[in-house]
């Protein structure tokens, strides 16, 4: 068997793989919405914390960041280490209130139907809103899913980069339409295992290969000695914006949607730390690599893509059916993220737009197994967008995972904070900073602006600053039985005095 034969071999192994789970994930999946969008809410403390890492990283972990420190060096794991200070925080701060509140808050399964029971907005706009928003940036995320496997096809095998693309999204596709939230959460599992396990493996064995630590930073410094900084060649602002990436975590939906799934809000803390640990592994490895790139190919042999320097080293550091398995990760990686997005996006269609459109113009209800079918025509849907707005493989994996996790920081980040933080805010204060966040983002992102500061920053802090002036100028609706759910919600995560595990409320 040729090289390309064995490495084909490994990845239609884990297409295998995946499908399978998906299946199993099929049967195991009750046939209505809450057991397709929020697997009844029965995920194990190191599943969801696997489910969340997997779907958070997407191919920019195995491409976009080695690739951004082989081309300008450790300055830039600044996004690495925002990164794990903002994914700590998330689970620290958000994870248990908001499985408690959710639940407390009439059984929410999506973020924006949580936000509009927790302030009781009998308008219906805030929720509407959320789906729009949630749909128009996903689409652009879940385009980078399909730039990288192009990306990953073309280079590994040779394969025409829309073929490999078209391959990528029907597999993953097909499995998230029959297995759900399940089938994204158990996939993404043994995806986290396999990615965590070639970001290990890859920068270990190079090490080896190129002659031990010592000998790799040589060949680092007679690159460039500044590469091995984690300050030379970028600015404050540079390095400032970097880190600001972690502000992104506290409005992702397709990550926050897993801390609603937990058993129990006891479980979050197990959780946080499988999932920080894990996320600490797979940085370190990612920027291991990019070092043992720069010292193994030197100035002489330049790699014509930086991001593509994982797939390199792998084909010549391992046997082609172990690269083959190697390479799978960055699969794993690109799909577990694209079906996580999926899901929440065929949440907002169904669970947030249809049926409120449907309530308001006096269609017929559906069935339970009627609007499942609905959500994977939503997820059929938003694949095909985002397949066509990854035709060009110009765009960059970085800079299409930057615009969207920006947007989604800035929008939904301050109000998920306040919502499970403070008493007083208001649907106008929510409303108000949701669409400022996402406006800032926006419109900072496609200016010049862009290049000296990330828009998380202006986006996440005017739409913090909006909602909570913006709530102390309007009043709370029903605002007696909003305290006493909050209270509800509060026990229920069992941050009161002597209270692990509360009995779960029904209000």
């Amino acid at each position: 068997m040729t090289d390309k034969s064995w490495q084909l071999a490994a990845v239609v192994l884990y297409f295998a793989c995946m499908l399978g789970i998906g299946y199993y994930a099929f049967r195991r999946t009750r046939d209505d919405l809450d057991g397709y969008m929020l697997a009844d809410r029965g995920l194990k403390p190191w599943v969801a914390a696997l489910s969340a890492g997997a779907s958070d990283m997407s191919g920019w972990l195995l491409m976009g960041l080695p690739g951004a420190v082989y081309a300008t060096g450790l300055v830039e794991s600044w996004i690495f280490i925002g990164l794990i200070v903002g994914a700590w925080l998330n689970w620290k701060v958000c994870a248990p209130r908001l499985r408690a509140y959710t639940e407390v808050a009439g059984d929410a399964i999506t973020i924006p139907s949580f936000l509009e029971r927790r302030l009781h907005d009998d308008s219906h706009v805030l929720r509407i809103v959320c789906g729009v928003i949630i749909l128009l940036f996903f689409t652009f995320y879940v385009s980078s899913g399909m730039v990288a496997s192009g990306k990953f096809f073309d280079e590994s095998f040779g394969v025409d980069y829309t073929a490999g693309m078209l391959l990528v999204a029907s597999i993953t596709m097909l499995y998230t339409l029959f297995g759900g939230f399940l089938g994204a959460s158990l996939t993404d599992v043994a995806q986290g295992l396999l990615v965590v396990a070639a970001l290990i493996a890859v920068p270990i064995i190079g090490i080896v290969e190129i002659g031990g630590l010592e000998a790799t930073l040589d060949g680092v410094r007679a690159v460039d000695p500044q590469r091995l900084s984690f300050f030379a060649g970028g600015s404050t602002l540079a390095i400032v914006s970097a880190a600001a990436w972690g502000l992104g975590y506290f409005g992702q939906p397709h990550i926050i949607v897993r801390f609603m799934a937990l058993r129990a809000p006891s479980d979050a803390p197990t959780a946080r730390r499988i999932g920080i640990g894990w996320m600490f592994l797979c940085g370190v490895g990612a920027v291991g690599t990019a070092l043992v790139g720069l010292a193994y190919y030197g100035t002489a042999a330049e790699l014509s893509d930086p991001e593509t320097v994982f797939l390199a080293l792998s084909k010549v550091l391992f046997h082609p059916f172990v690269a083959g398995l190697v390479l799978a990760a960055v699969l794993a990686a690109i799909m577990s993220t694209i079906s996580s997005q999926l899901i929440v996006c065929s949440s907002a269609v169904v669970e947030d737009l249809y049926k409120l459109i449907a309530a308001r113009t006096g269609w017929q209800e559906l069935s339970p197994a009627a609007y499942v079918r609905f959500g994977r025509g939503g997820v059929l849907a938003i694949a095909v967008i985002a397949v066509l707005l990854a035709l060009s493989p110009s765009n960059s994996i970085l800079a299409l995972v930057a615009f969207a996790w920006a947007g989604f920081g800035s929008a939904f980040g301050p109000a998920i904070i306040l919502a499970l933080w403070w008493r007083r805010l208001t649907t106008a204060g929510a409303l108000a900073g949701i669409l400022t966040g996402a406006a800032v983002a926006y419109i900072w992102g496609q200016s010049s602006l862009h290049e000296t500061l990330y828009e998380i920053i202006p986006g996440f802090t005017a739409s913090f600053a909006v909602a909570i002036a913006v709530s102390l100028l309007t009043s709370r609706r029903d605002a007696e039985a909003i305290d006493a759910e909050f209270t509800a919600a509060v026990a229920l995560a069992g941050e009161r005095r002597g209270v692990e595990h509360p009995v779960p409320l029904n209000t």
